[in-house]
Formats: structure tokens, C-alpha cells, sequence
């Protein structure tokens, strides 16, 4: 029998003409009292994947190309120099009239794989569109919930692109998309494990590494997609610099780093082999640095993994004689007396530097490269490393394009590219000349 006792006892103590209504407060309460758990519960699934947005925008890079200087995150307007002309890039706030907040998910989604803006618009393949084809879809919608949640709109419409005719025409990119456009999902291979598989989908998708470090055919399209190609990640040139080779040659790629080099280099923007400068500082400032421990040693192991595109297959050799030169104060080489007096005081007469500060000279695969743009950049306007929460201080690369001239400067880098060992080619006056110019342009 029953036995009402405690909170039934109340109950059991009204007048049986109130208990119908007891019970219909108690049905109309209870949703109440329930609902902020279940309010908390969707919100946290909401804000999961908001965060991973979040984690997905950063390592992605899109505020280094949608935020201009001076200007809003992502309100887009900066310029995008390229060989057919100049483009900005694209507001990419939640505003309803200048950004992407009308976009549906499937409009975006569109966009960022297809390359086709909401009202039909082409998109120039300067937004790296190739590389988020490959993106998986639950990653997409990540990154538009956390641009839509937690970005600012702001108003802002952006200048008309200036390129040059026929590129000026942009239903010629249907034709384009046609030939070059891969949405296939990135190549899984499970007997190389975990970790490479991930890396494989962030260096080809998400951070598309191949964007600035694939060289790029007659139409722009890059040459190579993933590890299949030799001609992936071997190197590029870009907006006036060179982006490293990353396949496995020994002098001019990543073939003498270990997996650990590659991660601490991506955290830290330095490591005992180089050290970062260049669009490379603002990579690693504004993106790879928040990659997680997991994330960096999976991308290292899949570039690890990449055999060598310039079939360098042995080890750089140090050579002892330019030291031994520069010791005994004998300058009689070109170039020798103003690497002693702008460069040795960081990088020693030896030309190995001081590790994870001035980077060495002798064995670096930059000073190795073919293309000698990035060290005529870095000679002429001088550099800073990655701003990085992991080091103490960003240091600076004076430029010394104000007190040396074309032929002075042509000097010291053929000095540098042929002492210690390494066998890169002379730089000869008028590419130097031609930098210059080119540079002065920019500013």
C-alpha cells in the first residue's frame, strides 16, 4: 500500500480538488528546470565546433590575407600582387552586405572549394581555393560557424581588381576549374600510419603548403598536388621571393632536418639550421605556431616522407678554407671584405651563425637555392624572425641596400653562396639591380 511520505505527504495533504492542478504545474515546471541543462548541452556542442573553426582559421592563415594592414580582421582589402595583375582579397566578416553574412553553409562551402563567390562571381585562384577542395566537410562548416559566431562584421567593400587582359575576364576561370580544379578527398595510405595521413590533409589542404612552395605551369595551375608528383612542394617563386624546396634533398630541401627540426622550425620560426624570415615569419607568427604538438609532428612526418625533387642524395660538405681566409684578415676574394664588415659579426667567419638566433650560412638550404631572390631580399631591405610566444624576442636583419651598391651587393652574395662549401651559382649585378627596382615598387 502506498505511503506517502515527505514531499508526498504535502501532496497528499491537499484537497483532492487541487491535486489536478499540482500536477499540472509540476508537468508545465519540470521542462523549465530541465531546459538550461539541455540549453548548456546544445551550446556546448555549438561551441566545440566554433573553437575547432577557430583552431582550423588559424592554421589556415585566412586573417594574414584577409586582414590588411591597419584594417579590421578578415574585412578583407589587401593587395595580392601577382604576374598578370592585383588583386585584394575579400571581406570575410559576418557583414550581410560586404562580407559573407547572407552566406548559407552551402554557399560558402561553395566558395571556399569551388571558388564561386554567392552572386556567381568568380574567385581568382590567389584565394587558395585548389588547396580547400580538398578540405573535408565537417571542417568547412567548422570554419563557417566560427567566422559567423565569432568575427565582427564589418563594412567593407573592396577595390576592383586590376589584371590584365584576358585574365581580367573572369568567366575564363570555368574554363580553368575545368582543367585544374582536383575536389578529390586527400590520398589516405594506411600503411603509413596515423600521423602521416593527417599530415598529408594539412599540407595539402588545410595549410596549403603548396600554394606558395609548388612551381606553378604556363596558366598558374601548381604542377604538382601531393607526394605522387615530383614537382610538389620542390620549390617556387613568390611575389619577389623563393619558397623553399620542401622534399628530401640534402642541400637545398629538408633532407638534413629531422622530424624534430621541421616542428620546432614550424612552432619557433628557428631551429639549428635556419631561421625564418620573410613571408615565412608572418606564416609562422599568424599560423603554424598555434598548430598542436600532434598536428606539427604530423606534418613533419609527411614531408619527411617526400623524396627529393633535385635528386640531391648527399649531405653537404663543409669546407674549412673560406674560415681560414677570413681569419688571417685576407680579403683578396670579391665580396670577402664586406661579408667581414656587415655580415661576420653575427654569422662568424666560420658562417655557422649562432643557432636559433643568426642562422647559419654554410649548409642553409636557402643560401643553397637556385634562386637567389629571398637572400638579394634579405640584403637589400633586411628581415625580422617570427614573432612567436616561444621565444624571447623577434630579431632583426638590418638591410644594407642603403650603403652598398648593385656590384657591392652582387659580391658579398656570391661570396656567400660559393664559401664554406656550398656550391650555389654567382648573383650577378644587374639581377641585383633589377631587385632593387622592384622592391622600391613595393613600398
Amino acid at each position: 500500500m502506498f505511503r506517502p511520505t515527505g514531499r508526498h505527504r504535502a501532496a497528499a495533504s491537499l484537497p483532492a480538488h487541487l491535486l489536478p492542478w499540482l500536477w499540472l504545474a509540476l508537468a508545465m515546471l519540470v521542462p523549465l528546470l530541465s531546459a538550461p541543462r539541455l540549453a548548456l548541452a546544445a551550446t556546448g556542442a555549438d561551441a566545440q565546433q566554433i573553437e575547432r573553426g577557430r583552431y582550423l582559421a588559424r592554421i589556415a592563415n585566412c586573417a594574414a590575407c584577409h586582414t590588411r594592414e591597419g584594417g579590421k580582421p578578415f574585412a578583407g582589402g589587401l593587395p595580392l600582387r601577382t604576374e598578370v595583375g592585383t588583386i585584394h582579397s575579400t571581406n570575410i566578416t559576418p557583414d550581410a552586405a560586404s562580407g559573407i553574412g547572407a552566406y548559407t553553409l552551402p554557399e560558402f562551402d561553395r566558395a571556399l572549394r569551388k571558388g564561386v563567390a554567392r552572386d556567381g562571381k568568380r574567385l581568382y585562384p590567389a584565394m587558395p581555393y585548389p588547396s580547400y577542395a580538398r578540405m573535408r566537410a565537417e571542417d568547412v562548416a567548422a570554419l563557417y560557424a566560427y567566422l559567423r559566431a565569432e568575427v565582427a562584421p564589418v563594412a567593407q567593400r573592396n577595390p576592383a581588381p586590376e589584371m590584365r587582359w584576358p585574365f581580367s575576364m573572369r568567366g575564363l576561370l570555368s574554363v580553368w576549374n575545368v582543367l585544374f580544379l582536383d575536389d578529390d578527398p586527400v590520398r589516405t595510405d594506411p600503411a603509413r600510419g596515423e600521423a602521416w595521413n593527417r599530415g598529408a590533409y594539412l599540407v595539402q589542404a588545410v595549410a596549403h603548403c603548396g600554394a606558395c612552395h609548388t612551381p606553378r605551369g604556363p596558366l598558374f595551375a601548381e604542377k604538382g598536388l601531393d607526394e605522387r608528383s615530383r614537382r610538389f612542394l620542390a620549390g617556387a617563386s613568390v611575389e619577389g621571393w623563393s619558397a623553399t624546396n620542401l622534399t628530401g634533398d640534402q642541400l637545398t630541401g629538408l633532407g638534413a632536418w629531422s622530424r624534430a627540426d621541421i616542428a620546432e622550425f614550424l612552432r619557433t620560426g628557428r631551429n639549428g639550421h635556419a631561421t625564418s624570415f620573410g613571408p615565412m615569419s608572418t606564416v609562422i607568427s599568424t599560423a603554424t605556431q598555434y598548430m598542436s604538438p600532434a598536428d606539427l609532428d604530423a606534418v613533419a612526418a609527411y614531408l619527411k616522407s617526400i623524396p627529393g625533387a633535385r635528386g640531391e642524395d648527399k649531405p653537404f660538405r663543409p669546407d674549412s678554407a673560406t674560415a681560414q681566409q677570413l681569419h688571417q684578415g685576407r680579403f683578396d676574394q670579391a665580396g670577402a671584405r664586406q661579408y667581414a664588415v656587415f655580415c661576420m659579426p653575427c654569422h662568424g667567419a666560420d658562417g655557422k651563425g649562432f643557432a636559433r638566433v643568426f642562422p647559419p650560412l654554410a649548409g642553409n638550404p636557402t643560401v643553397a637555392d637556385p634562386d637567389p631572390a629571398s637572400l638579394m631580399n634579405l640584403l637589400l631591405d633586411g628581415a625580422v624572425t617570427a614573432r612567436v610566444s616561444t621565444a624571447p624576442a623577434d630579431y632583426h636583419m638590418p638591410g644594407y641596400g642603403w650603403t652598398l651598391d648593385d656590384q657591392e651587393l652582387a659580391n658579398v652574395l656570391t661570396f656567400i653562396r660559393g664559401g664554406w662549401g656550398n656550391r650555389a651559382g654567382p648573383v650577378r649585378e644587374a639581377e641585383v639591380a633589377a631587385r632593387r627596382k622592384a622592391l622600391a615598387g613595393q613600398r
